[in-house]
């Protein structure tokens, strides 16, 4: 037997049992002398492993032609696992992908020069986690979705028309017309309720052309959709998303919740139930009181001011999240339902996560009549959307939703400050590759 005959067997499933011979697959972390002859360091998605090559080995001559972050194939004797990590007697190397010259990077270069290499830069543990917790929030996500009789959908991403009043659209050519990116799905999205779906849900791709460089704005980045019939208000939004939030913690925290700290240095906590509310006007009393200006009545407070926010709520709550509610109508789409026939606030929401935004929504106007007339009052030409008017002509259900940014959602679980570093391939104004 060659040895490559043998099953692949990961780092972190070798035990410490009797020794055995095993085959690895990974990638060269790090050459090194010693005195029994050569120390090669294996790296796979799971662990790094000890290759020892004697003066007299099987393969000198490969091993000495090594570079790191060359792909490599092993087969070797256990000599040691546990607390002194993997040790293995090299058999027999085998140069699957060879490196063709010095790593143009290492996880201390600037972030831009990073992620021209995005690849390479993956290969680090602690990026590969991030992976690792978003699959494990999704999954979450999603097992709460089917508890709760959740149809998952995926919606067109090329539009017929805008759907955030006419704002920050990418345009494409479609045969003889003009197509857009969707911005949200939140037009399919109530168009279900109108079918009868009841509740449905969507992981997906969404675009917004923003035009300056942030830390936590790109131009497209993954959206978590959700839509639910026959609420009474927002609460019942606000408390569903408490729910699902504490479950997707709770599944990070087992799962992942140590090699976040150890990585991260970030602590992964469910939090308590109800999550702090405030509306605008009082958060806006709040910032201002303590020193910031909240800009103008009918807008949103800026991200200083969000975060001014979250570390107020943080001191007298003990709490991480804040909802914000009642948005004033001229700051929120048309759909938006009123608080009350005469009043000016919305019945709308966003979620602050460590000071940062996560989470935008509101329960919808389902009256045909009334949502013409908000349409009409903002200027909205009613036959630009009459497709979408019309979901609403033949009884639709009181209905309400939200849509939260999954990369913000990583940057509050990790507490990472740019969202360049929570997405898998970043699109912003200045980045369309790699």
């Amino acid at each position: 037997m060659t040895g490559f005959e043998l099953r692949r067997t990961l780092v972190a499933d070798i035990g410490d049992g009797p020794a055995a011979r095993v085959r690895l697959c990974g990638w060269v972390e790090e050459i090194r002398a010693s005195t029994e002859g050569s120390i090669v360091e294996l790296r796979d998605h799971t662990g790094v492993a000890q290759l020892v090559s004697g003066r007299d080995g099987p393969a000198p001559e490969v091993v000495r032609g090594l570079l790191p972050g060359s792909a490599i194939v092993a087969v070797g004797t256990l000599e040691a696992a546990g607390g002194d990590g993997v040790r293995l007697a090299l058999e027999r190397l085998e140069l699957a992908g060879p490196a063709r010259g010095p790593l143009p990077i290492t996880e201390h270069s600037p972030r831009e020069q990073r992620m021209d290499w995005r690849y390479l830069d993956l290969r680090h543990p602690r990026n590969r986690l991030i992976f690792e917790l978003q699959t494990t929030a999704e999954r979450a996500m999603r097992a709460f979705w089917h508890e709760e009789g959740f149809i998952e959908l995926h919606s067109p991403k090329l539009r017929p028309i805008p759907n955030k009043s006419g704002a920050q659209l990418f345009t494409v050519p479609y045969f003889e017309r003009q197509a857009y990116l969707a911005q949200s799905p939140q037009f399919e999205k109530q168009m279900a309720m109108a079918a009868g779906f009841d509740r449905v849900a969507e992981i997906g791709p969404v675009f917004r052309p923003q035009p300056d460089p942030t830390s936590r704005h790109d131009t497209e980045f993954t959206s978590v959709d959700i839509e639910m019939s026959w609420i009474d208000s927002h609460e019942d939004l606000l408390a569903f998303e408490e729910e699902m939030l504490c479950r997707v913690i709770a599944a990070a925290q087992a799962e992942h919740g140590r090699e976040v700290e150890r990585w991260f240095g970030a602590e992964l906590r469910v939090p308590s139930r109800p999550f702090p509310r405030v509306t605008l006007a009082e958060a806006k009393e709040i910032v201002e009181a303590g020193g910031w200006e909240p800009g103008p009545p009918d807008e949103d407070i800026d991200a200083e001011g969000e975060r001014r926010l979250a570390a107020h709520v943080s001191r007298e709550h003990g709490h991480e999240l804040v909802f914000v509610t009642d948005y004033p109508e001229p700051s929120r789409p048309f759909y938006h339902m009123r608080c009350a026939p005469d009043s000016v606030a919305t019945r709308s929401f966003d979620l602050l996560w460590k000071g940062l935004e996560i989470t935008s929504g509101a329960q919808r106007e389902h009256r045909y009549d009334q949502l013409v007339a908000q349409a009409g009052a903002r200027g909205v030409p009613v036959e630009l959307i009459r497709y979408y008017l019309d979901f609403f002509k033949f009884g639709c259900p009181p209905h309400g939703g939200f849509g939260l940014g999954l990369t913000r959602m990583l940057m509050s679980m990790l507490e990472v400050a740019d969202v360049r570093e929570v997405t898998y391939l970043f699109r912003g104004p200045d980045r369309l590759m790699p």
